[in-house]
């Protein structure tokens, strides 16, 4: 949980970040102008361009990094190491684009002079956010006024919690308890100032911010009440969601025509960084056509030419939430290759429920270059493309491996999209027993961003052409 005033914070930041980087363009253009000595003065227009990439790059790479952390959780080192990277990075972007695409016109003395000034006013910046928030955090003027309905081990915990995580500190003014006898004692220090029934009077004689529900499901008909008096006295009304005694990745709340609506799903996924994921997705699939037409076109003669048979192989396999398509691969194996599965199980070497062995029979002369390439894998941008699969997501699994899963945790890969590499792609791909293989997926599932996307795509290409634990 975090509060409403550590947000506006970070809002704040970002907007004077945005606001400052803009001003900061336009006296670098200036000075370099002005001050440094050239032939003809530089086009003004020409150089506007350059604005939107420097705000995208800038601010991207200020949040990977950490320059928009709250000030509790880092100090003034720590921004200026974030800052000094973020701009680094996009200078050095910069100068790329300008470089591959023969851009002679743009100033490097209007970016080099932008860095030294953007460097100087972030830090500058933080540190103002740094002396605003601690000043705030000791004066207690923005700390939060909580009353919570409950006194025992679950009220406990969430005042524990709390006090922990609130960035702007929390006062707990006192417990609201159904049980009447409960009233004048004490927990963590704090009174039970009343019961359900006299909460309008609790509300009405202390300064109250939110208040939170912290009773158990069995009690809940006494939320009534409580919901009434908060509505009549303005006040925000939260609810311990744990009531079912489960731990789940997010839960959010929805509404249908009037009806509250509690969701809580076992993955979290920011779908605005979903989006960005399948934009990128997208975006690398037809960048790489022109590219992969000709390979396409050489390795479907070359597999013509090896053995009979056609091109493509395609399977069936599991994908998200357990929907069954249709995956794309260069055939490299005999055309019977499923067939024989049957005849050759007992030679698995592989642990769990998916089938491996070295040398597999079923394997062509050209398959087995395909395999330890992974060219055979590159059809699966068709997929990609149809939205089927991801660049970077858990192996798709066939039905046969499927049918086979021990455990129902398992089933949580499919939670998410499947895709072409994931983090046992650059762990040692085949060479991995399954049960590290799946601990790998569900890592990724836990802590999936688009940063993690493209962090294993960056690694998957020396894998691949290194071909270890190719199979």
């Amino acid at each position: 949980m975090r509060d409403n005033t550590a947000d506006k914070l970070d809002n704040v930041v970002f907007l004077v970040d945005i606001f400052f980087t803009i001003t900061i363009f336009l006296v670098s253009f200036w000075v370099r102008n002005t001050f440094i000595p050239s032939k003809h003065s530089l086009d003004f227009f020409s150089h506007l361009f350059l604005i939107p990439l420097i705000l995208v790059f800038t601010t991207s790479f200020l949040s990977y990094f950490g320059g928009y952390k709250s000030p509790e959780r880092t100090n003034l080192a720590g921004y200026s190491w974030s800052i000094f990277r973020a701009i680094v990075l996009t200078i050095s972007a910069l100068l790329a684009i300008l470089f591959f695409l023969h851009i002679q016109y743009i100033s490097r003395f209007v970016i080099f002079i932008f860095a030294f000034l953007e460097l100087c006013t972030l830090l500058v910046i933080r540190t103002i956010t740094l002396v605003y928030f601690k000043e705030q955090v000791k004066s207690g003027k923005k700390s939060l006024r909580v009353l919570i309905i409950g006194s025992r081990s679950r009220a406990r915990e969430l005042v524990l919690a709390l006090q922990e995580q609130m960035v702007w500190g929390v006062n707990v003014v006192g417990f609201v308890d159904p049980d009447a006898s409960r009233v004048g004692s004490k927990m963590l220090d704090i009174p039970v100032i009343g019961t359900v029934e006299n909460i309008h009077d609790c509300l009405k004689v202390n300064v109250i911010d939110e208040v939170i529900v912290a009773i158990p499901r069995s009690l809940l008909n006494d939320a009534e009440p409580i919901v009434m008096a908060c509505e009549e006295e303005g006040i925000k009304l939260r609810f311990m969601a744990d009531i079912f005694n489960v731990k789940m990745a997010r839960i959010s709340l929805s509404e249908v025509k009037g009806i509250p609506l509690l969701a809580m799903e076992p993955v979290a996924q920011d779908p605005q960084q979903l989006f960005a994921k399948r934009i990128f997705d997208l975006t690398c699939t037809l960048l790489s056509l022109p590219f992969l037409v000709p390979i396409f076109v050489i390795v479907a003669i070359i597999i013509k030419l090896d053995s009979p048979g056609p091109v493509f192989f395609i399977q069936p396999r599991v994908g998200m939430r357990k929907h069954v398509f249709p995956m794309f691969k260069f055939r490299s194996m005999q055309i019977n290759a499923e067939e024989q599965l049957k005849d050759i199980e007992h030679l698995n070497e592989a642990e769990g429920p998916i089938f491996k062995i070295k040398n597999d029979p079923r394997i062509t002369r050209v398959g087995h270059f395909l395999r330890k390439t992974s060219i055979d894998e590159l059809p699966q941008l068709i997929n990609v493309f149809r939205g089927e699969m991801s660049l970077v997501g858990p192996r798709p699994m066939s039905l046969r491996d499927v049918d086979r899963f021990e455990r129902g945790v398992q089933r949580k890969r499919f939670s998410v999209q499947p895709g072409l590499t994931c983090i046992w792609q650059i762990s040692g791909r085949s060479n991995l027993p399954f049960e590290k293989w799946l601990e790998l997926d569900l890592e990724y599932i836990e802590n999936w961003s688009f940063w993690l996307d493209l962090k294993i795509l960056l690694k998957t290409i020396p894998a691949v052409i290194k071909s270890k634990g190719a199979a």
